[in-house]
């Protein structure tokens, strides 16, 4: 289908220029950082709580959001999208309360260290110890010690593709369930070896000739693309992973290979679930999650988490 006429509306007013803009990471914290609804129009939930979570790396500042007073909680940690160079605890607010209110998890937003000051892995890292960290606090997050489940959008998404490989290799804790909205899991852009790179590489707010050089920011030095902690859709074995729920846009830069990356899961025995939101562009929560087409990506949400 057409792209949807809201979100044209949008894509209409943004000016367009032929030449290649040069990425300042400032200037594009400044565009993306800014949310889109003030407080008090934002789902409210019973408890928001901030904190600073001490690790040997860093200390890293997260959001705790609570649904509903209760005796225990299923546990979500949501990393934010924005190139790995954009996106903070506010910028994600009002994608973060839908979702906890919707399924009722207890979610920790995570706040990691961004580049091109903290360059590949910092930002893999800060998530992985604020997870494991979860876990270890079980009776101050009234976890119910059985669902621990992983979320994010964008970049936020690759983060949760290599979060659960190091989990489900190091050991130290079990990821029950990941979400991925429209992920970004492949960081080589040497070539474009996914049509949805070309089909939507111009238009549709992500500019494909632009990413080598957004992500160049997070891959500073001799960083291995093929390294599946990079780009996880490299990871051949995909056995024994978190039952996954994939969302993807039509008008997506990234849509191809996230779902590639669910058909993959399949193959190794995964249960995985994918999503297409016809007319939709990268990063529509939030910005166009008021759409009847598109509010109930967080019911969707919720159902797959307490599913069984």
């Amino acid at each position: 289908m057409p792209v949807h006429p809201e979100i044209k509306k949008i894509l209409d007013f943004i000016p367009h220029s032929e030449s290649k803009q040069k990425i300042i990471p400032e200037e594009h914290r400044k565009m993306f950082d800014a949310p889109v609804l003030p407080v008090e129009q934002r789902v409210q939930v019973y408890d928001v709580e901030e904190r600073t979570i001490p690790t040997i790396e860093a200390d890293i500042p997260v959001r705790i959001y609570t649904s509903e007073e209760a005796d225990s909680y299923p546990i979500l940690l949501y990393f934010h999208g924005g190139a790995f160079m954009s996106g903070n605890l506010e910028s994600h607010d009002e994608v973060v309360r839908p979702i906890c209110k919707e399924s009722g998890y207890k979610v920790i937003s995570v706040g990691y260290r961004l580049a091109p000051e903290h360059p590949y892995p910092a930002a893999l890292v800060d998530c992985y110890n604020v997870t494991k960290w979860a876990t270890q606090h079980k009776d101050e997050l009234k976890w119910n010690g059985k669902s621990l489940a992983v979320a994010g959008d964008s970049s936020g998404g690759n983060l949760v593709a290599a979060i659960t490989l190091m989990a489900r290799d190091k050991k130290e804790f079990t990821i029950t369930k990941q979400v991925l909205f429209y992920p970004s899991l492949d960081l080589d852009f040497s070539e474009f070896r996914y049509p949805s790179l070309v089909e939507n590489g111009k238009g549709y707010f992500v500019e494909s000739d632009q990413l080598a050089e957004i992500n160049s920011f997070y891959l500073l030095g001799d960083v291995d693309t093929d390294n599946p902690l990079v780009s996880p859709i490299r990871e051949e074995n995909l056995e024994n992973l978190p039952a996954a729920l994939i969302f993807t846009a039509e008008y997506d830069p990234f849509r191809d290979e996230g779902e590639l990356f669910a058909a993959n899961l399949k193959k190794c025995g995964v249960n995985a679930e994918l999503i297409r939101y016809e007319g939709a562009t990268h990063g529509f929560l939030g910005k166009f999650t008021h759409l009847d087409e598109y509010k109930d990506v967080y019911k969707r949400t919720a159902d797959f988490l307490s599913s069984k």
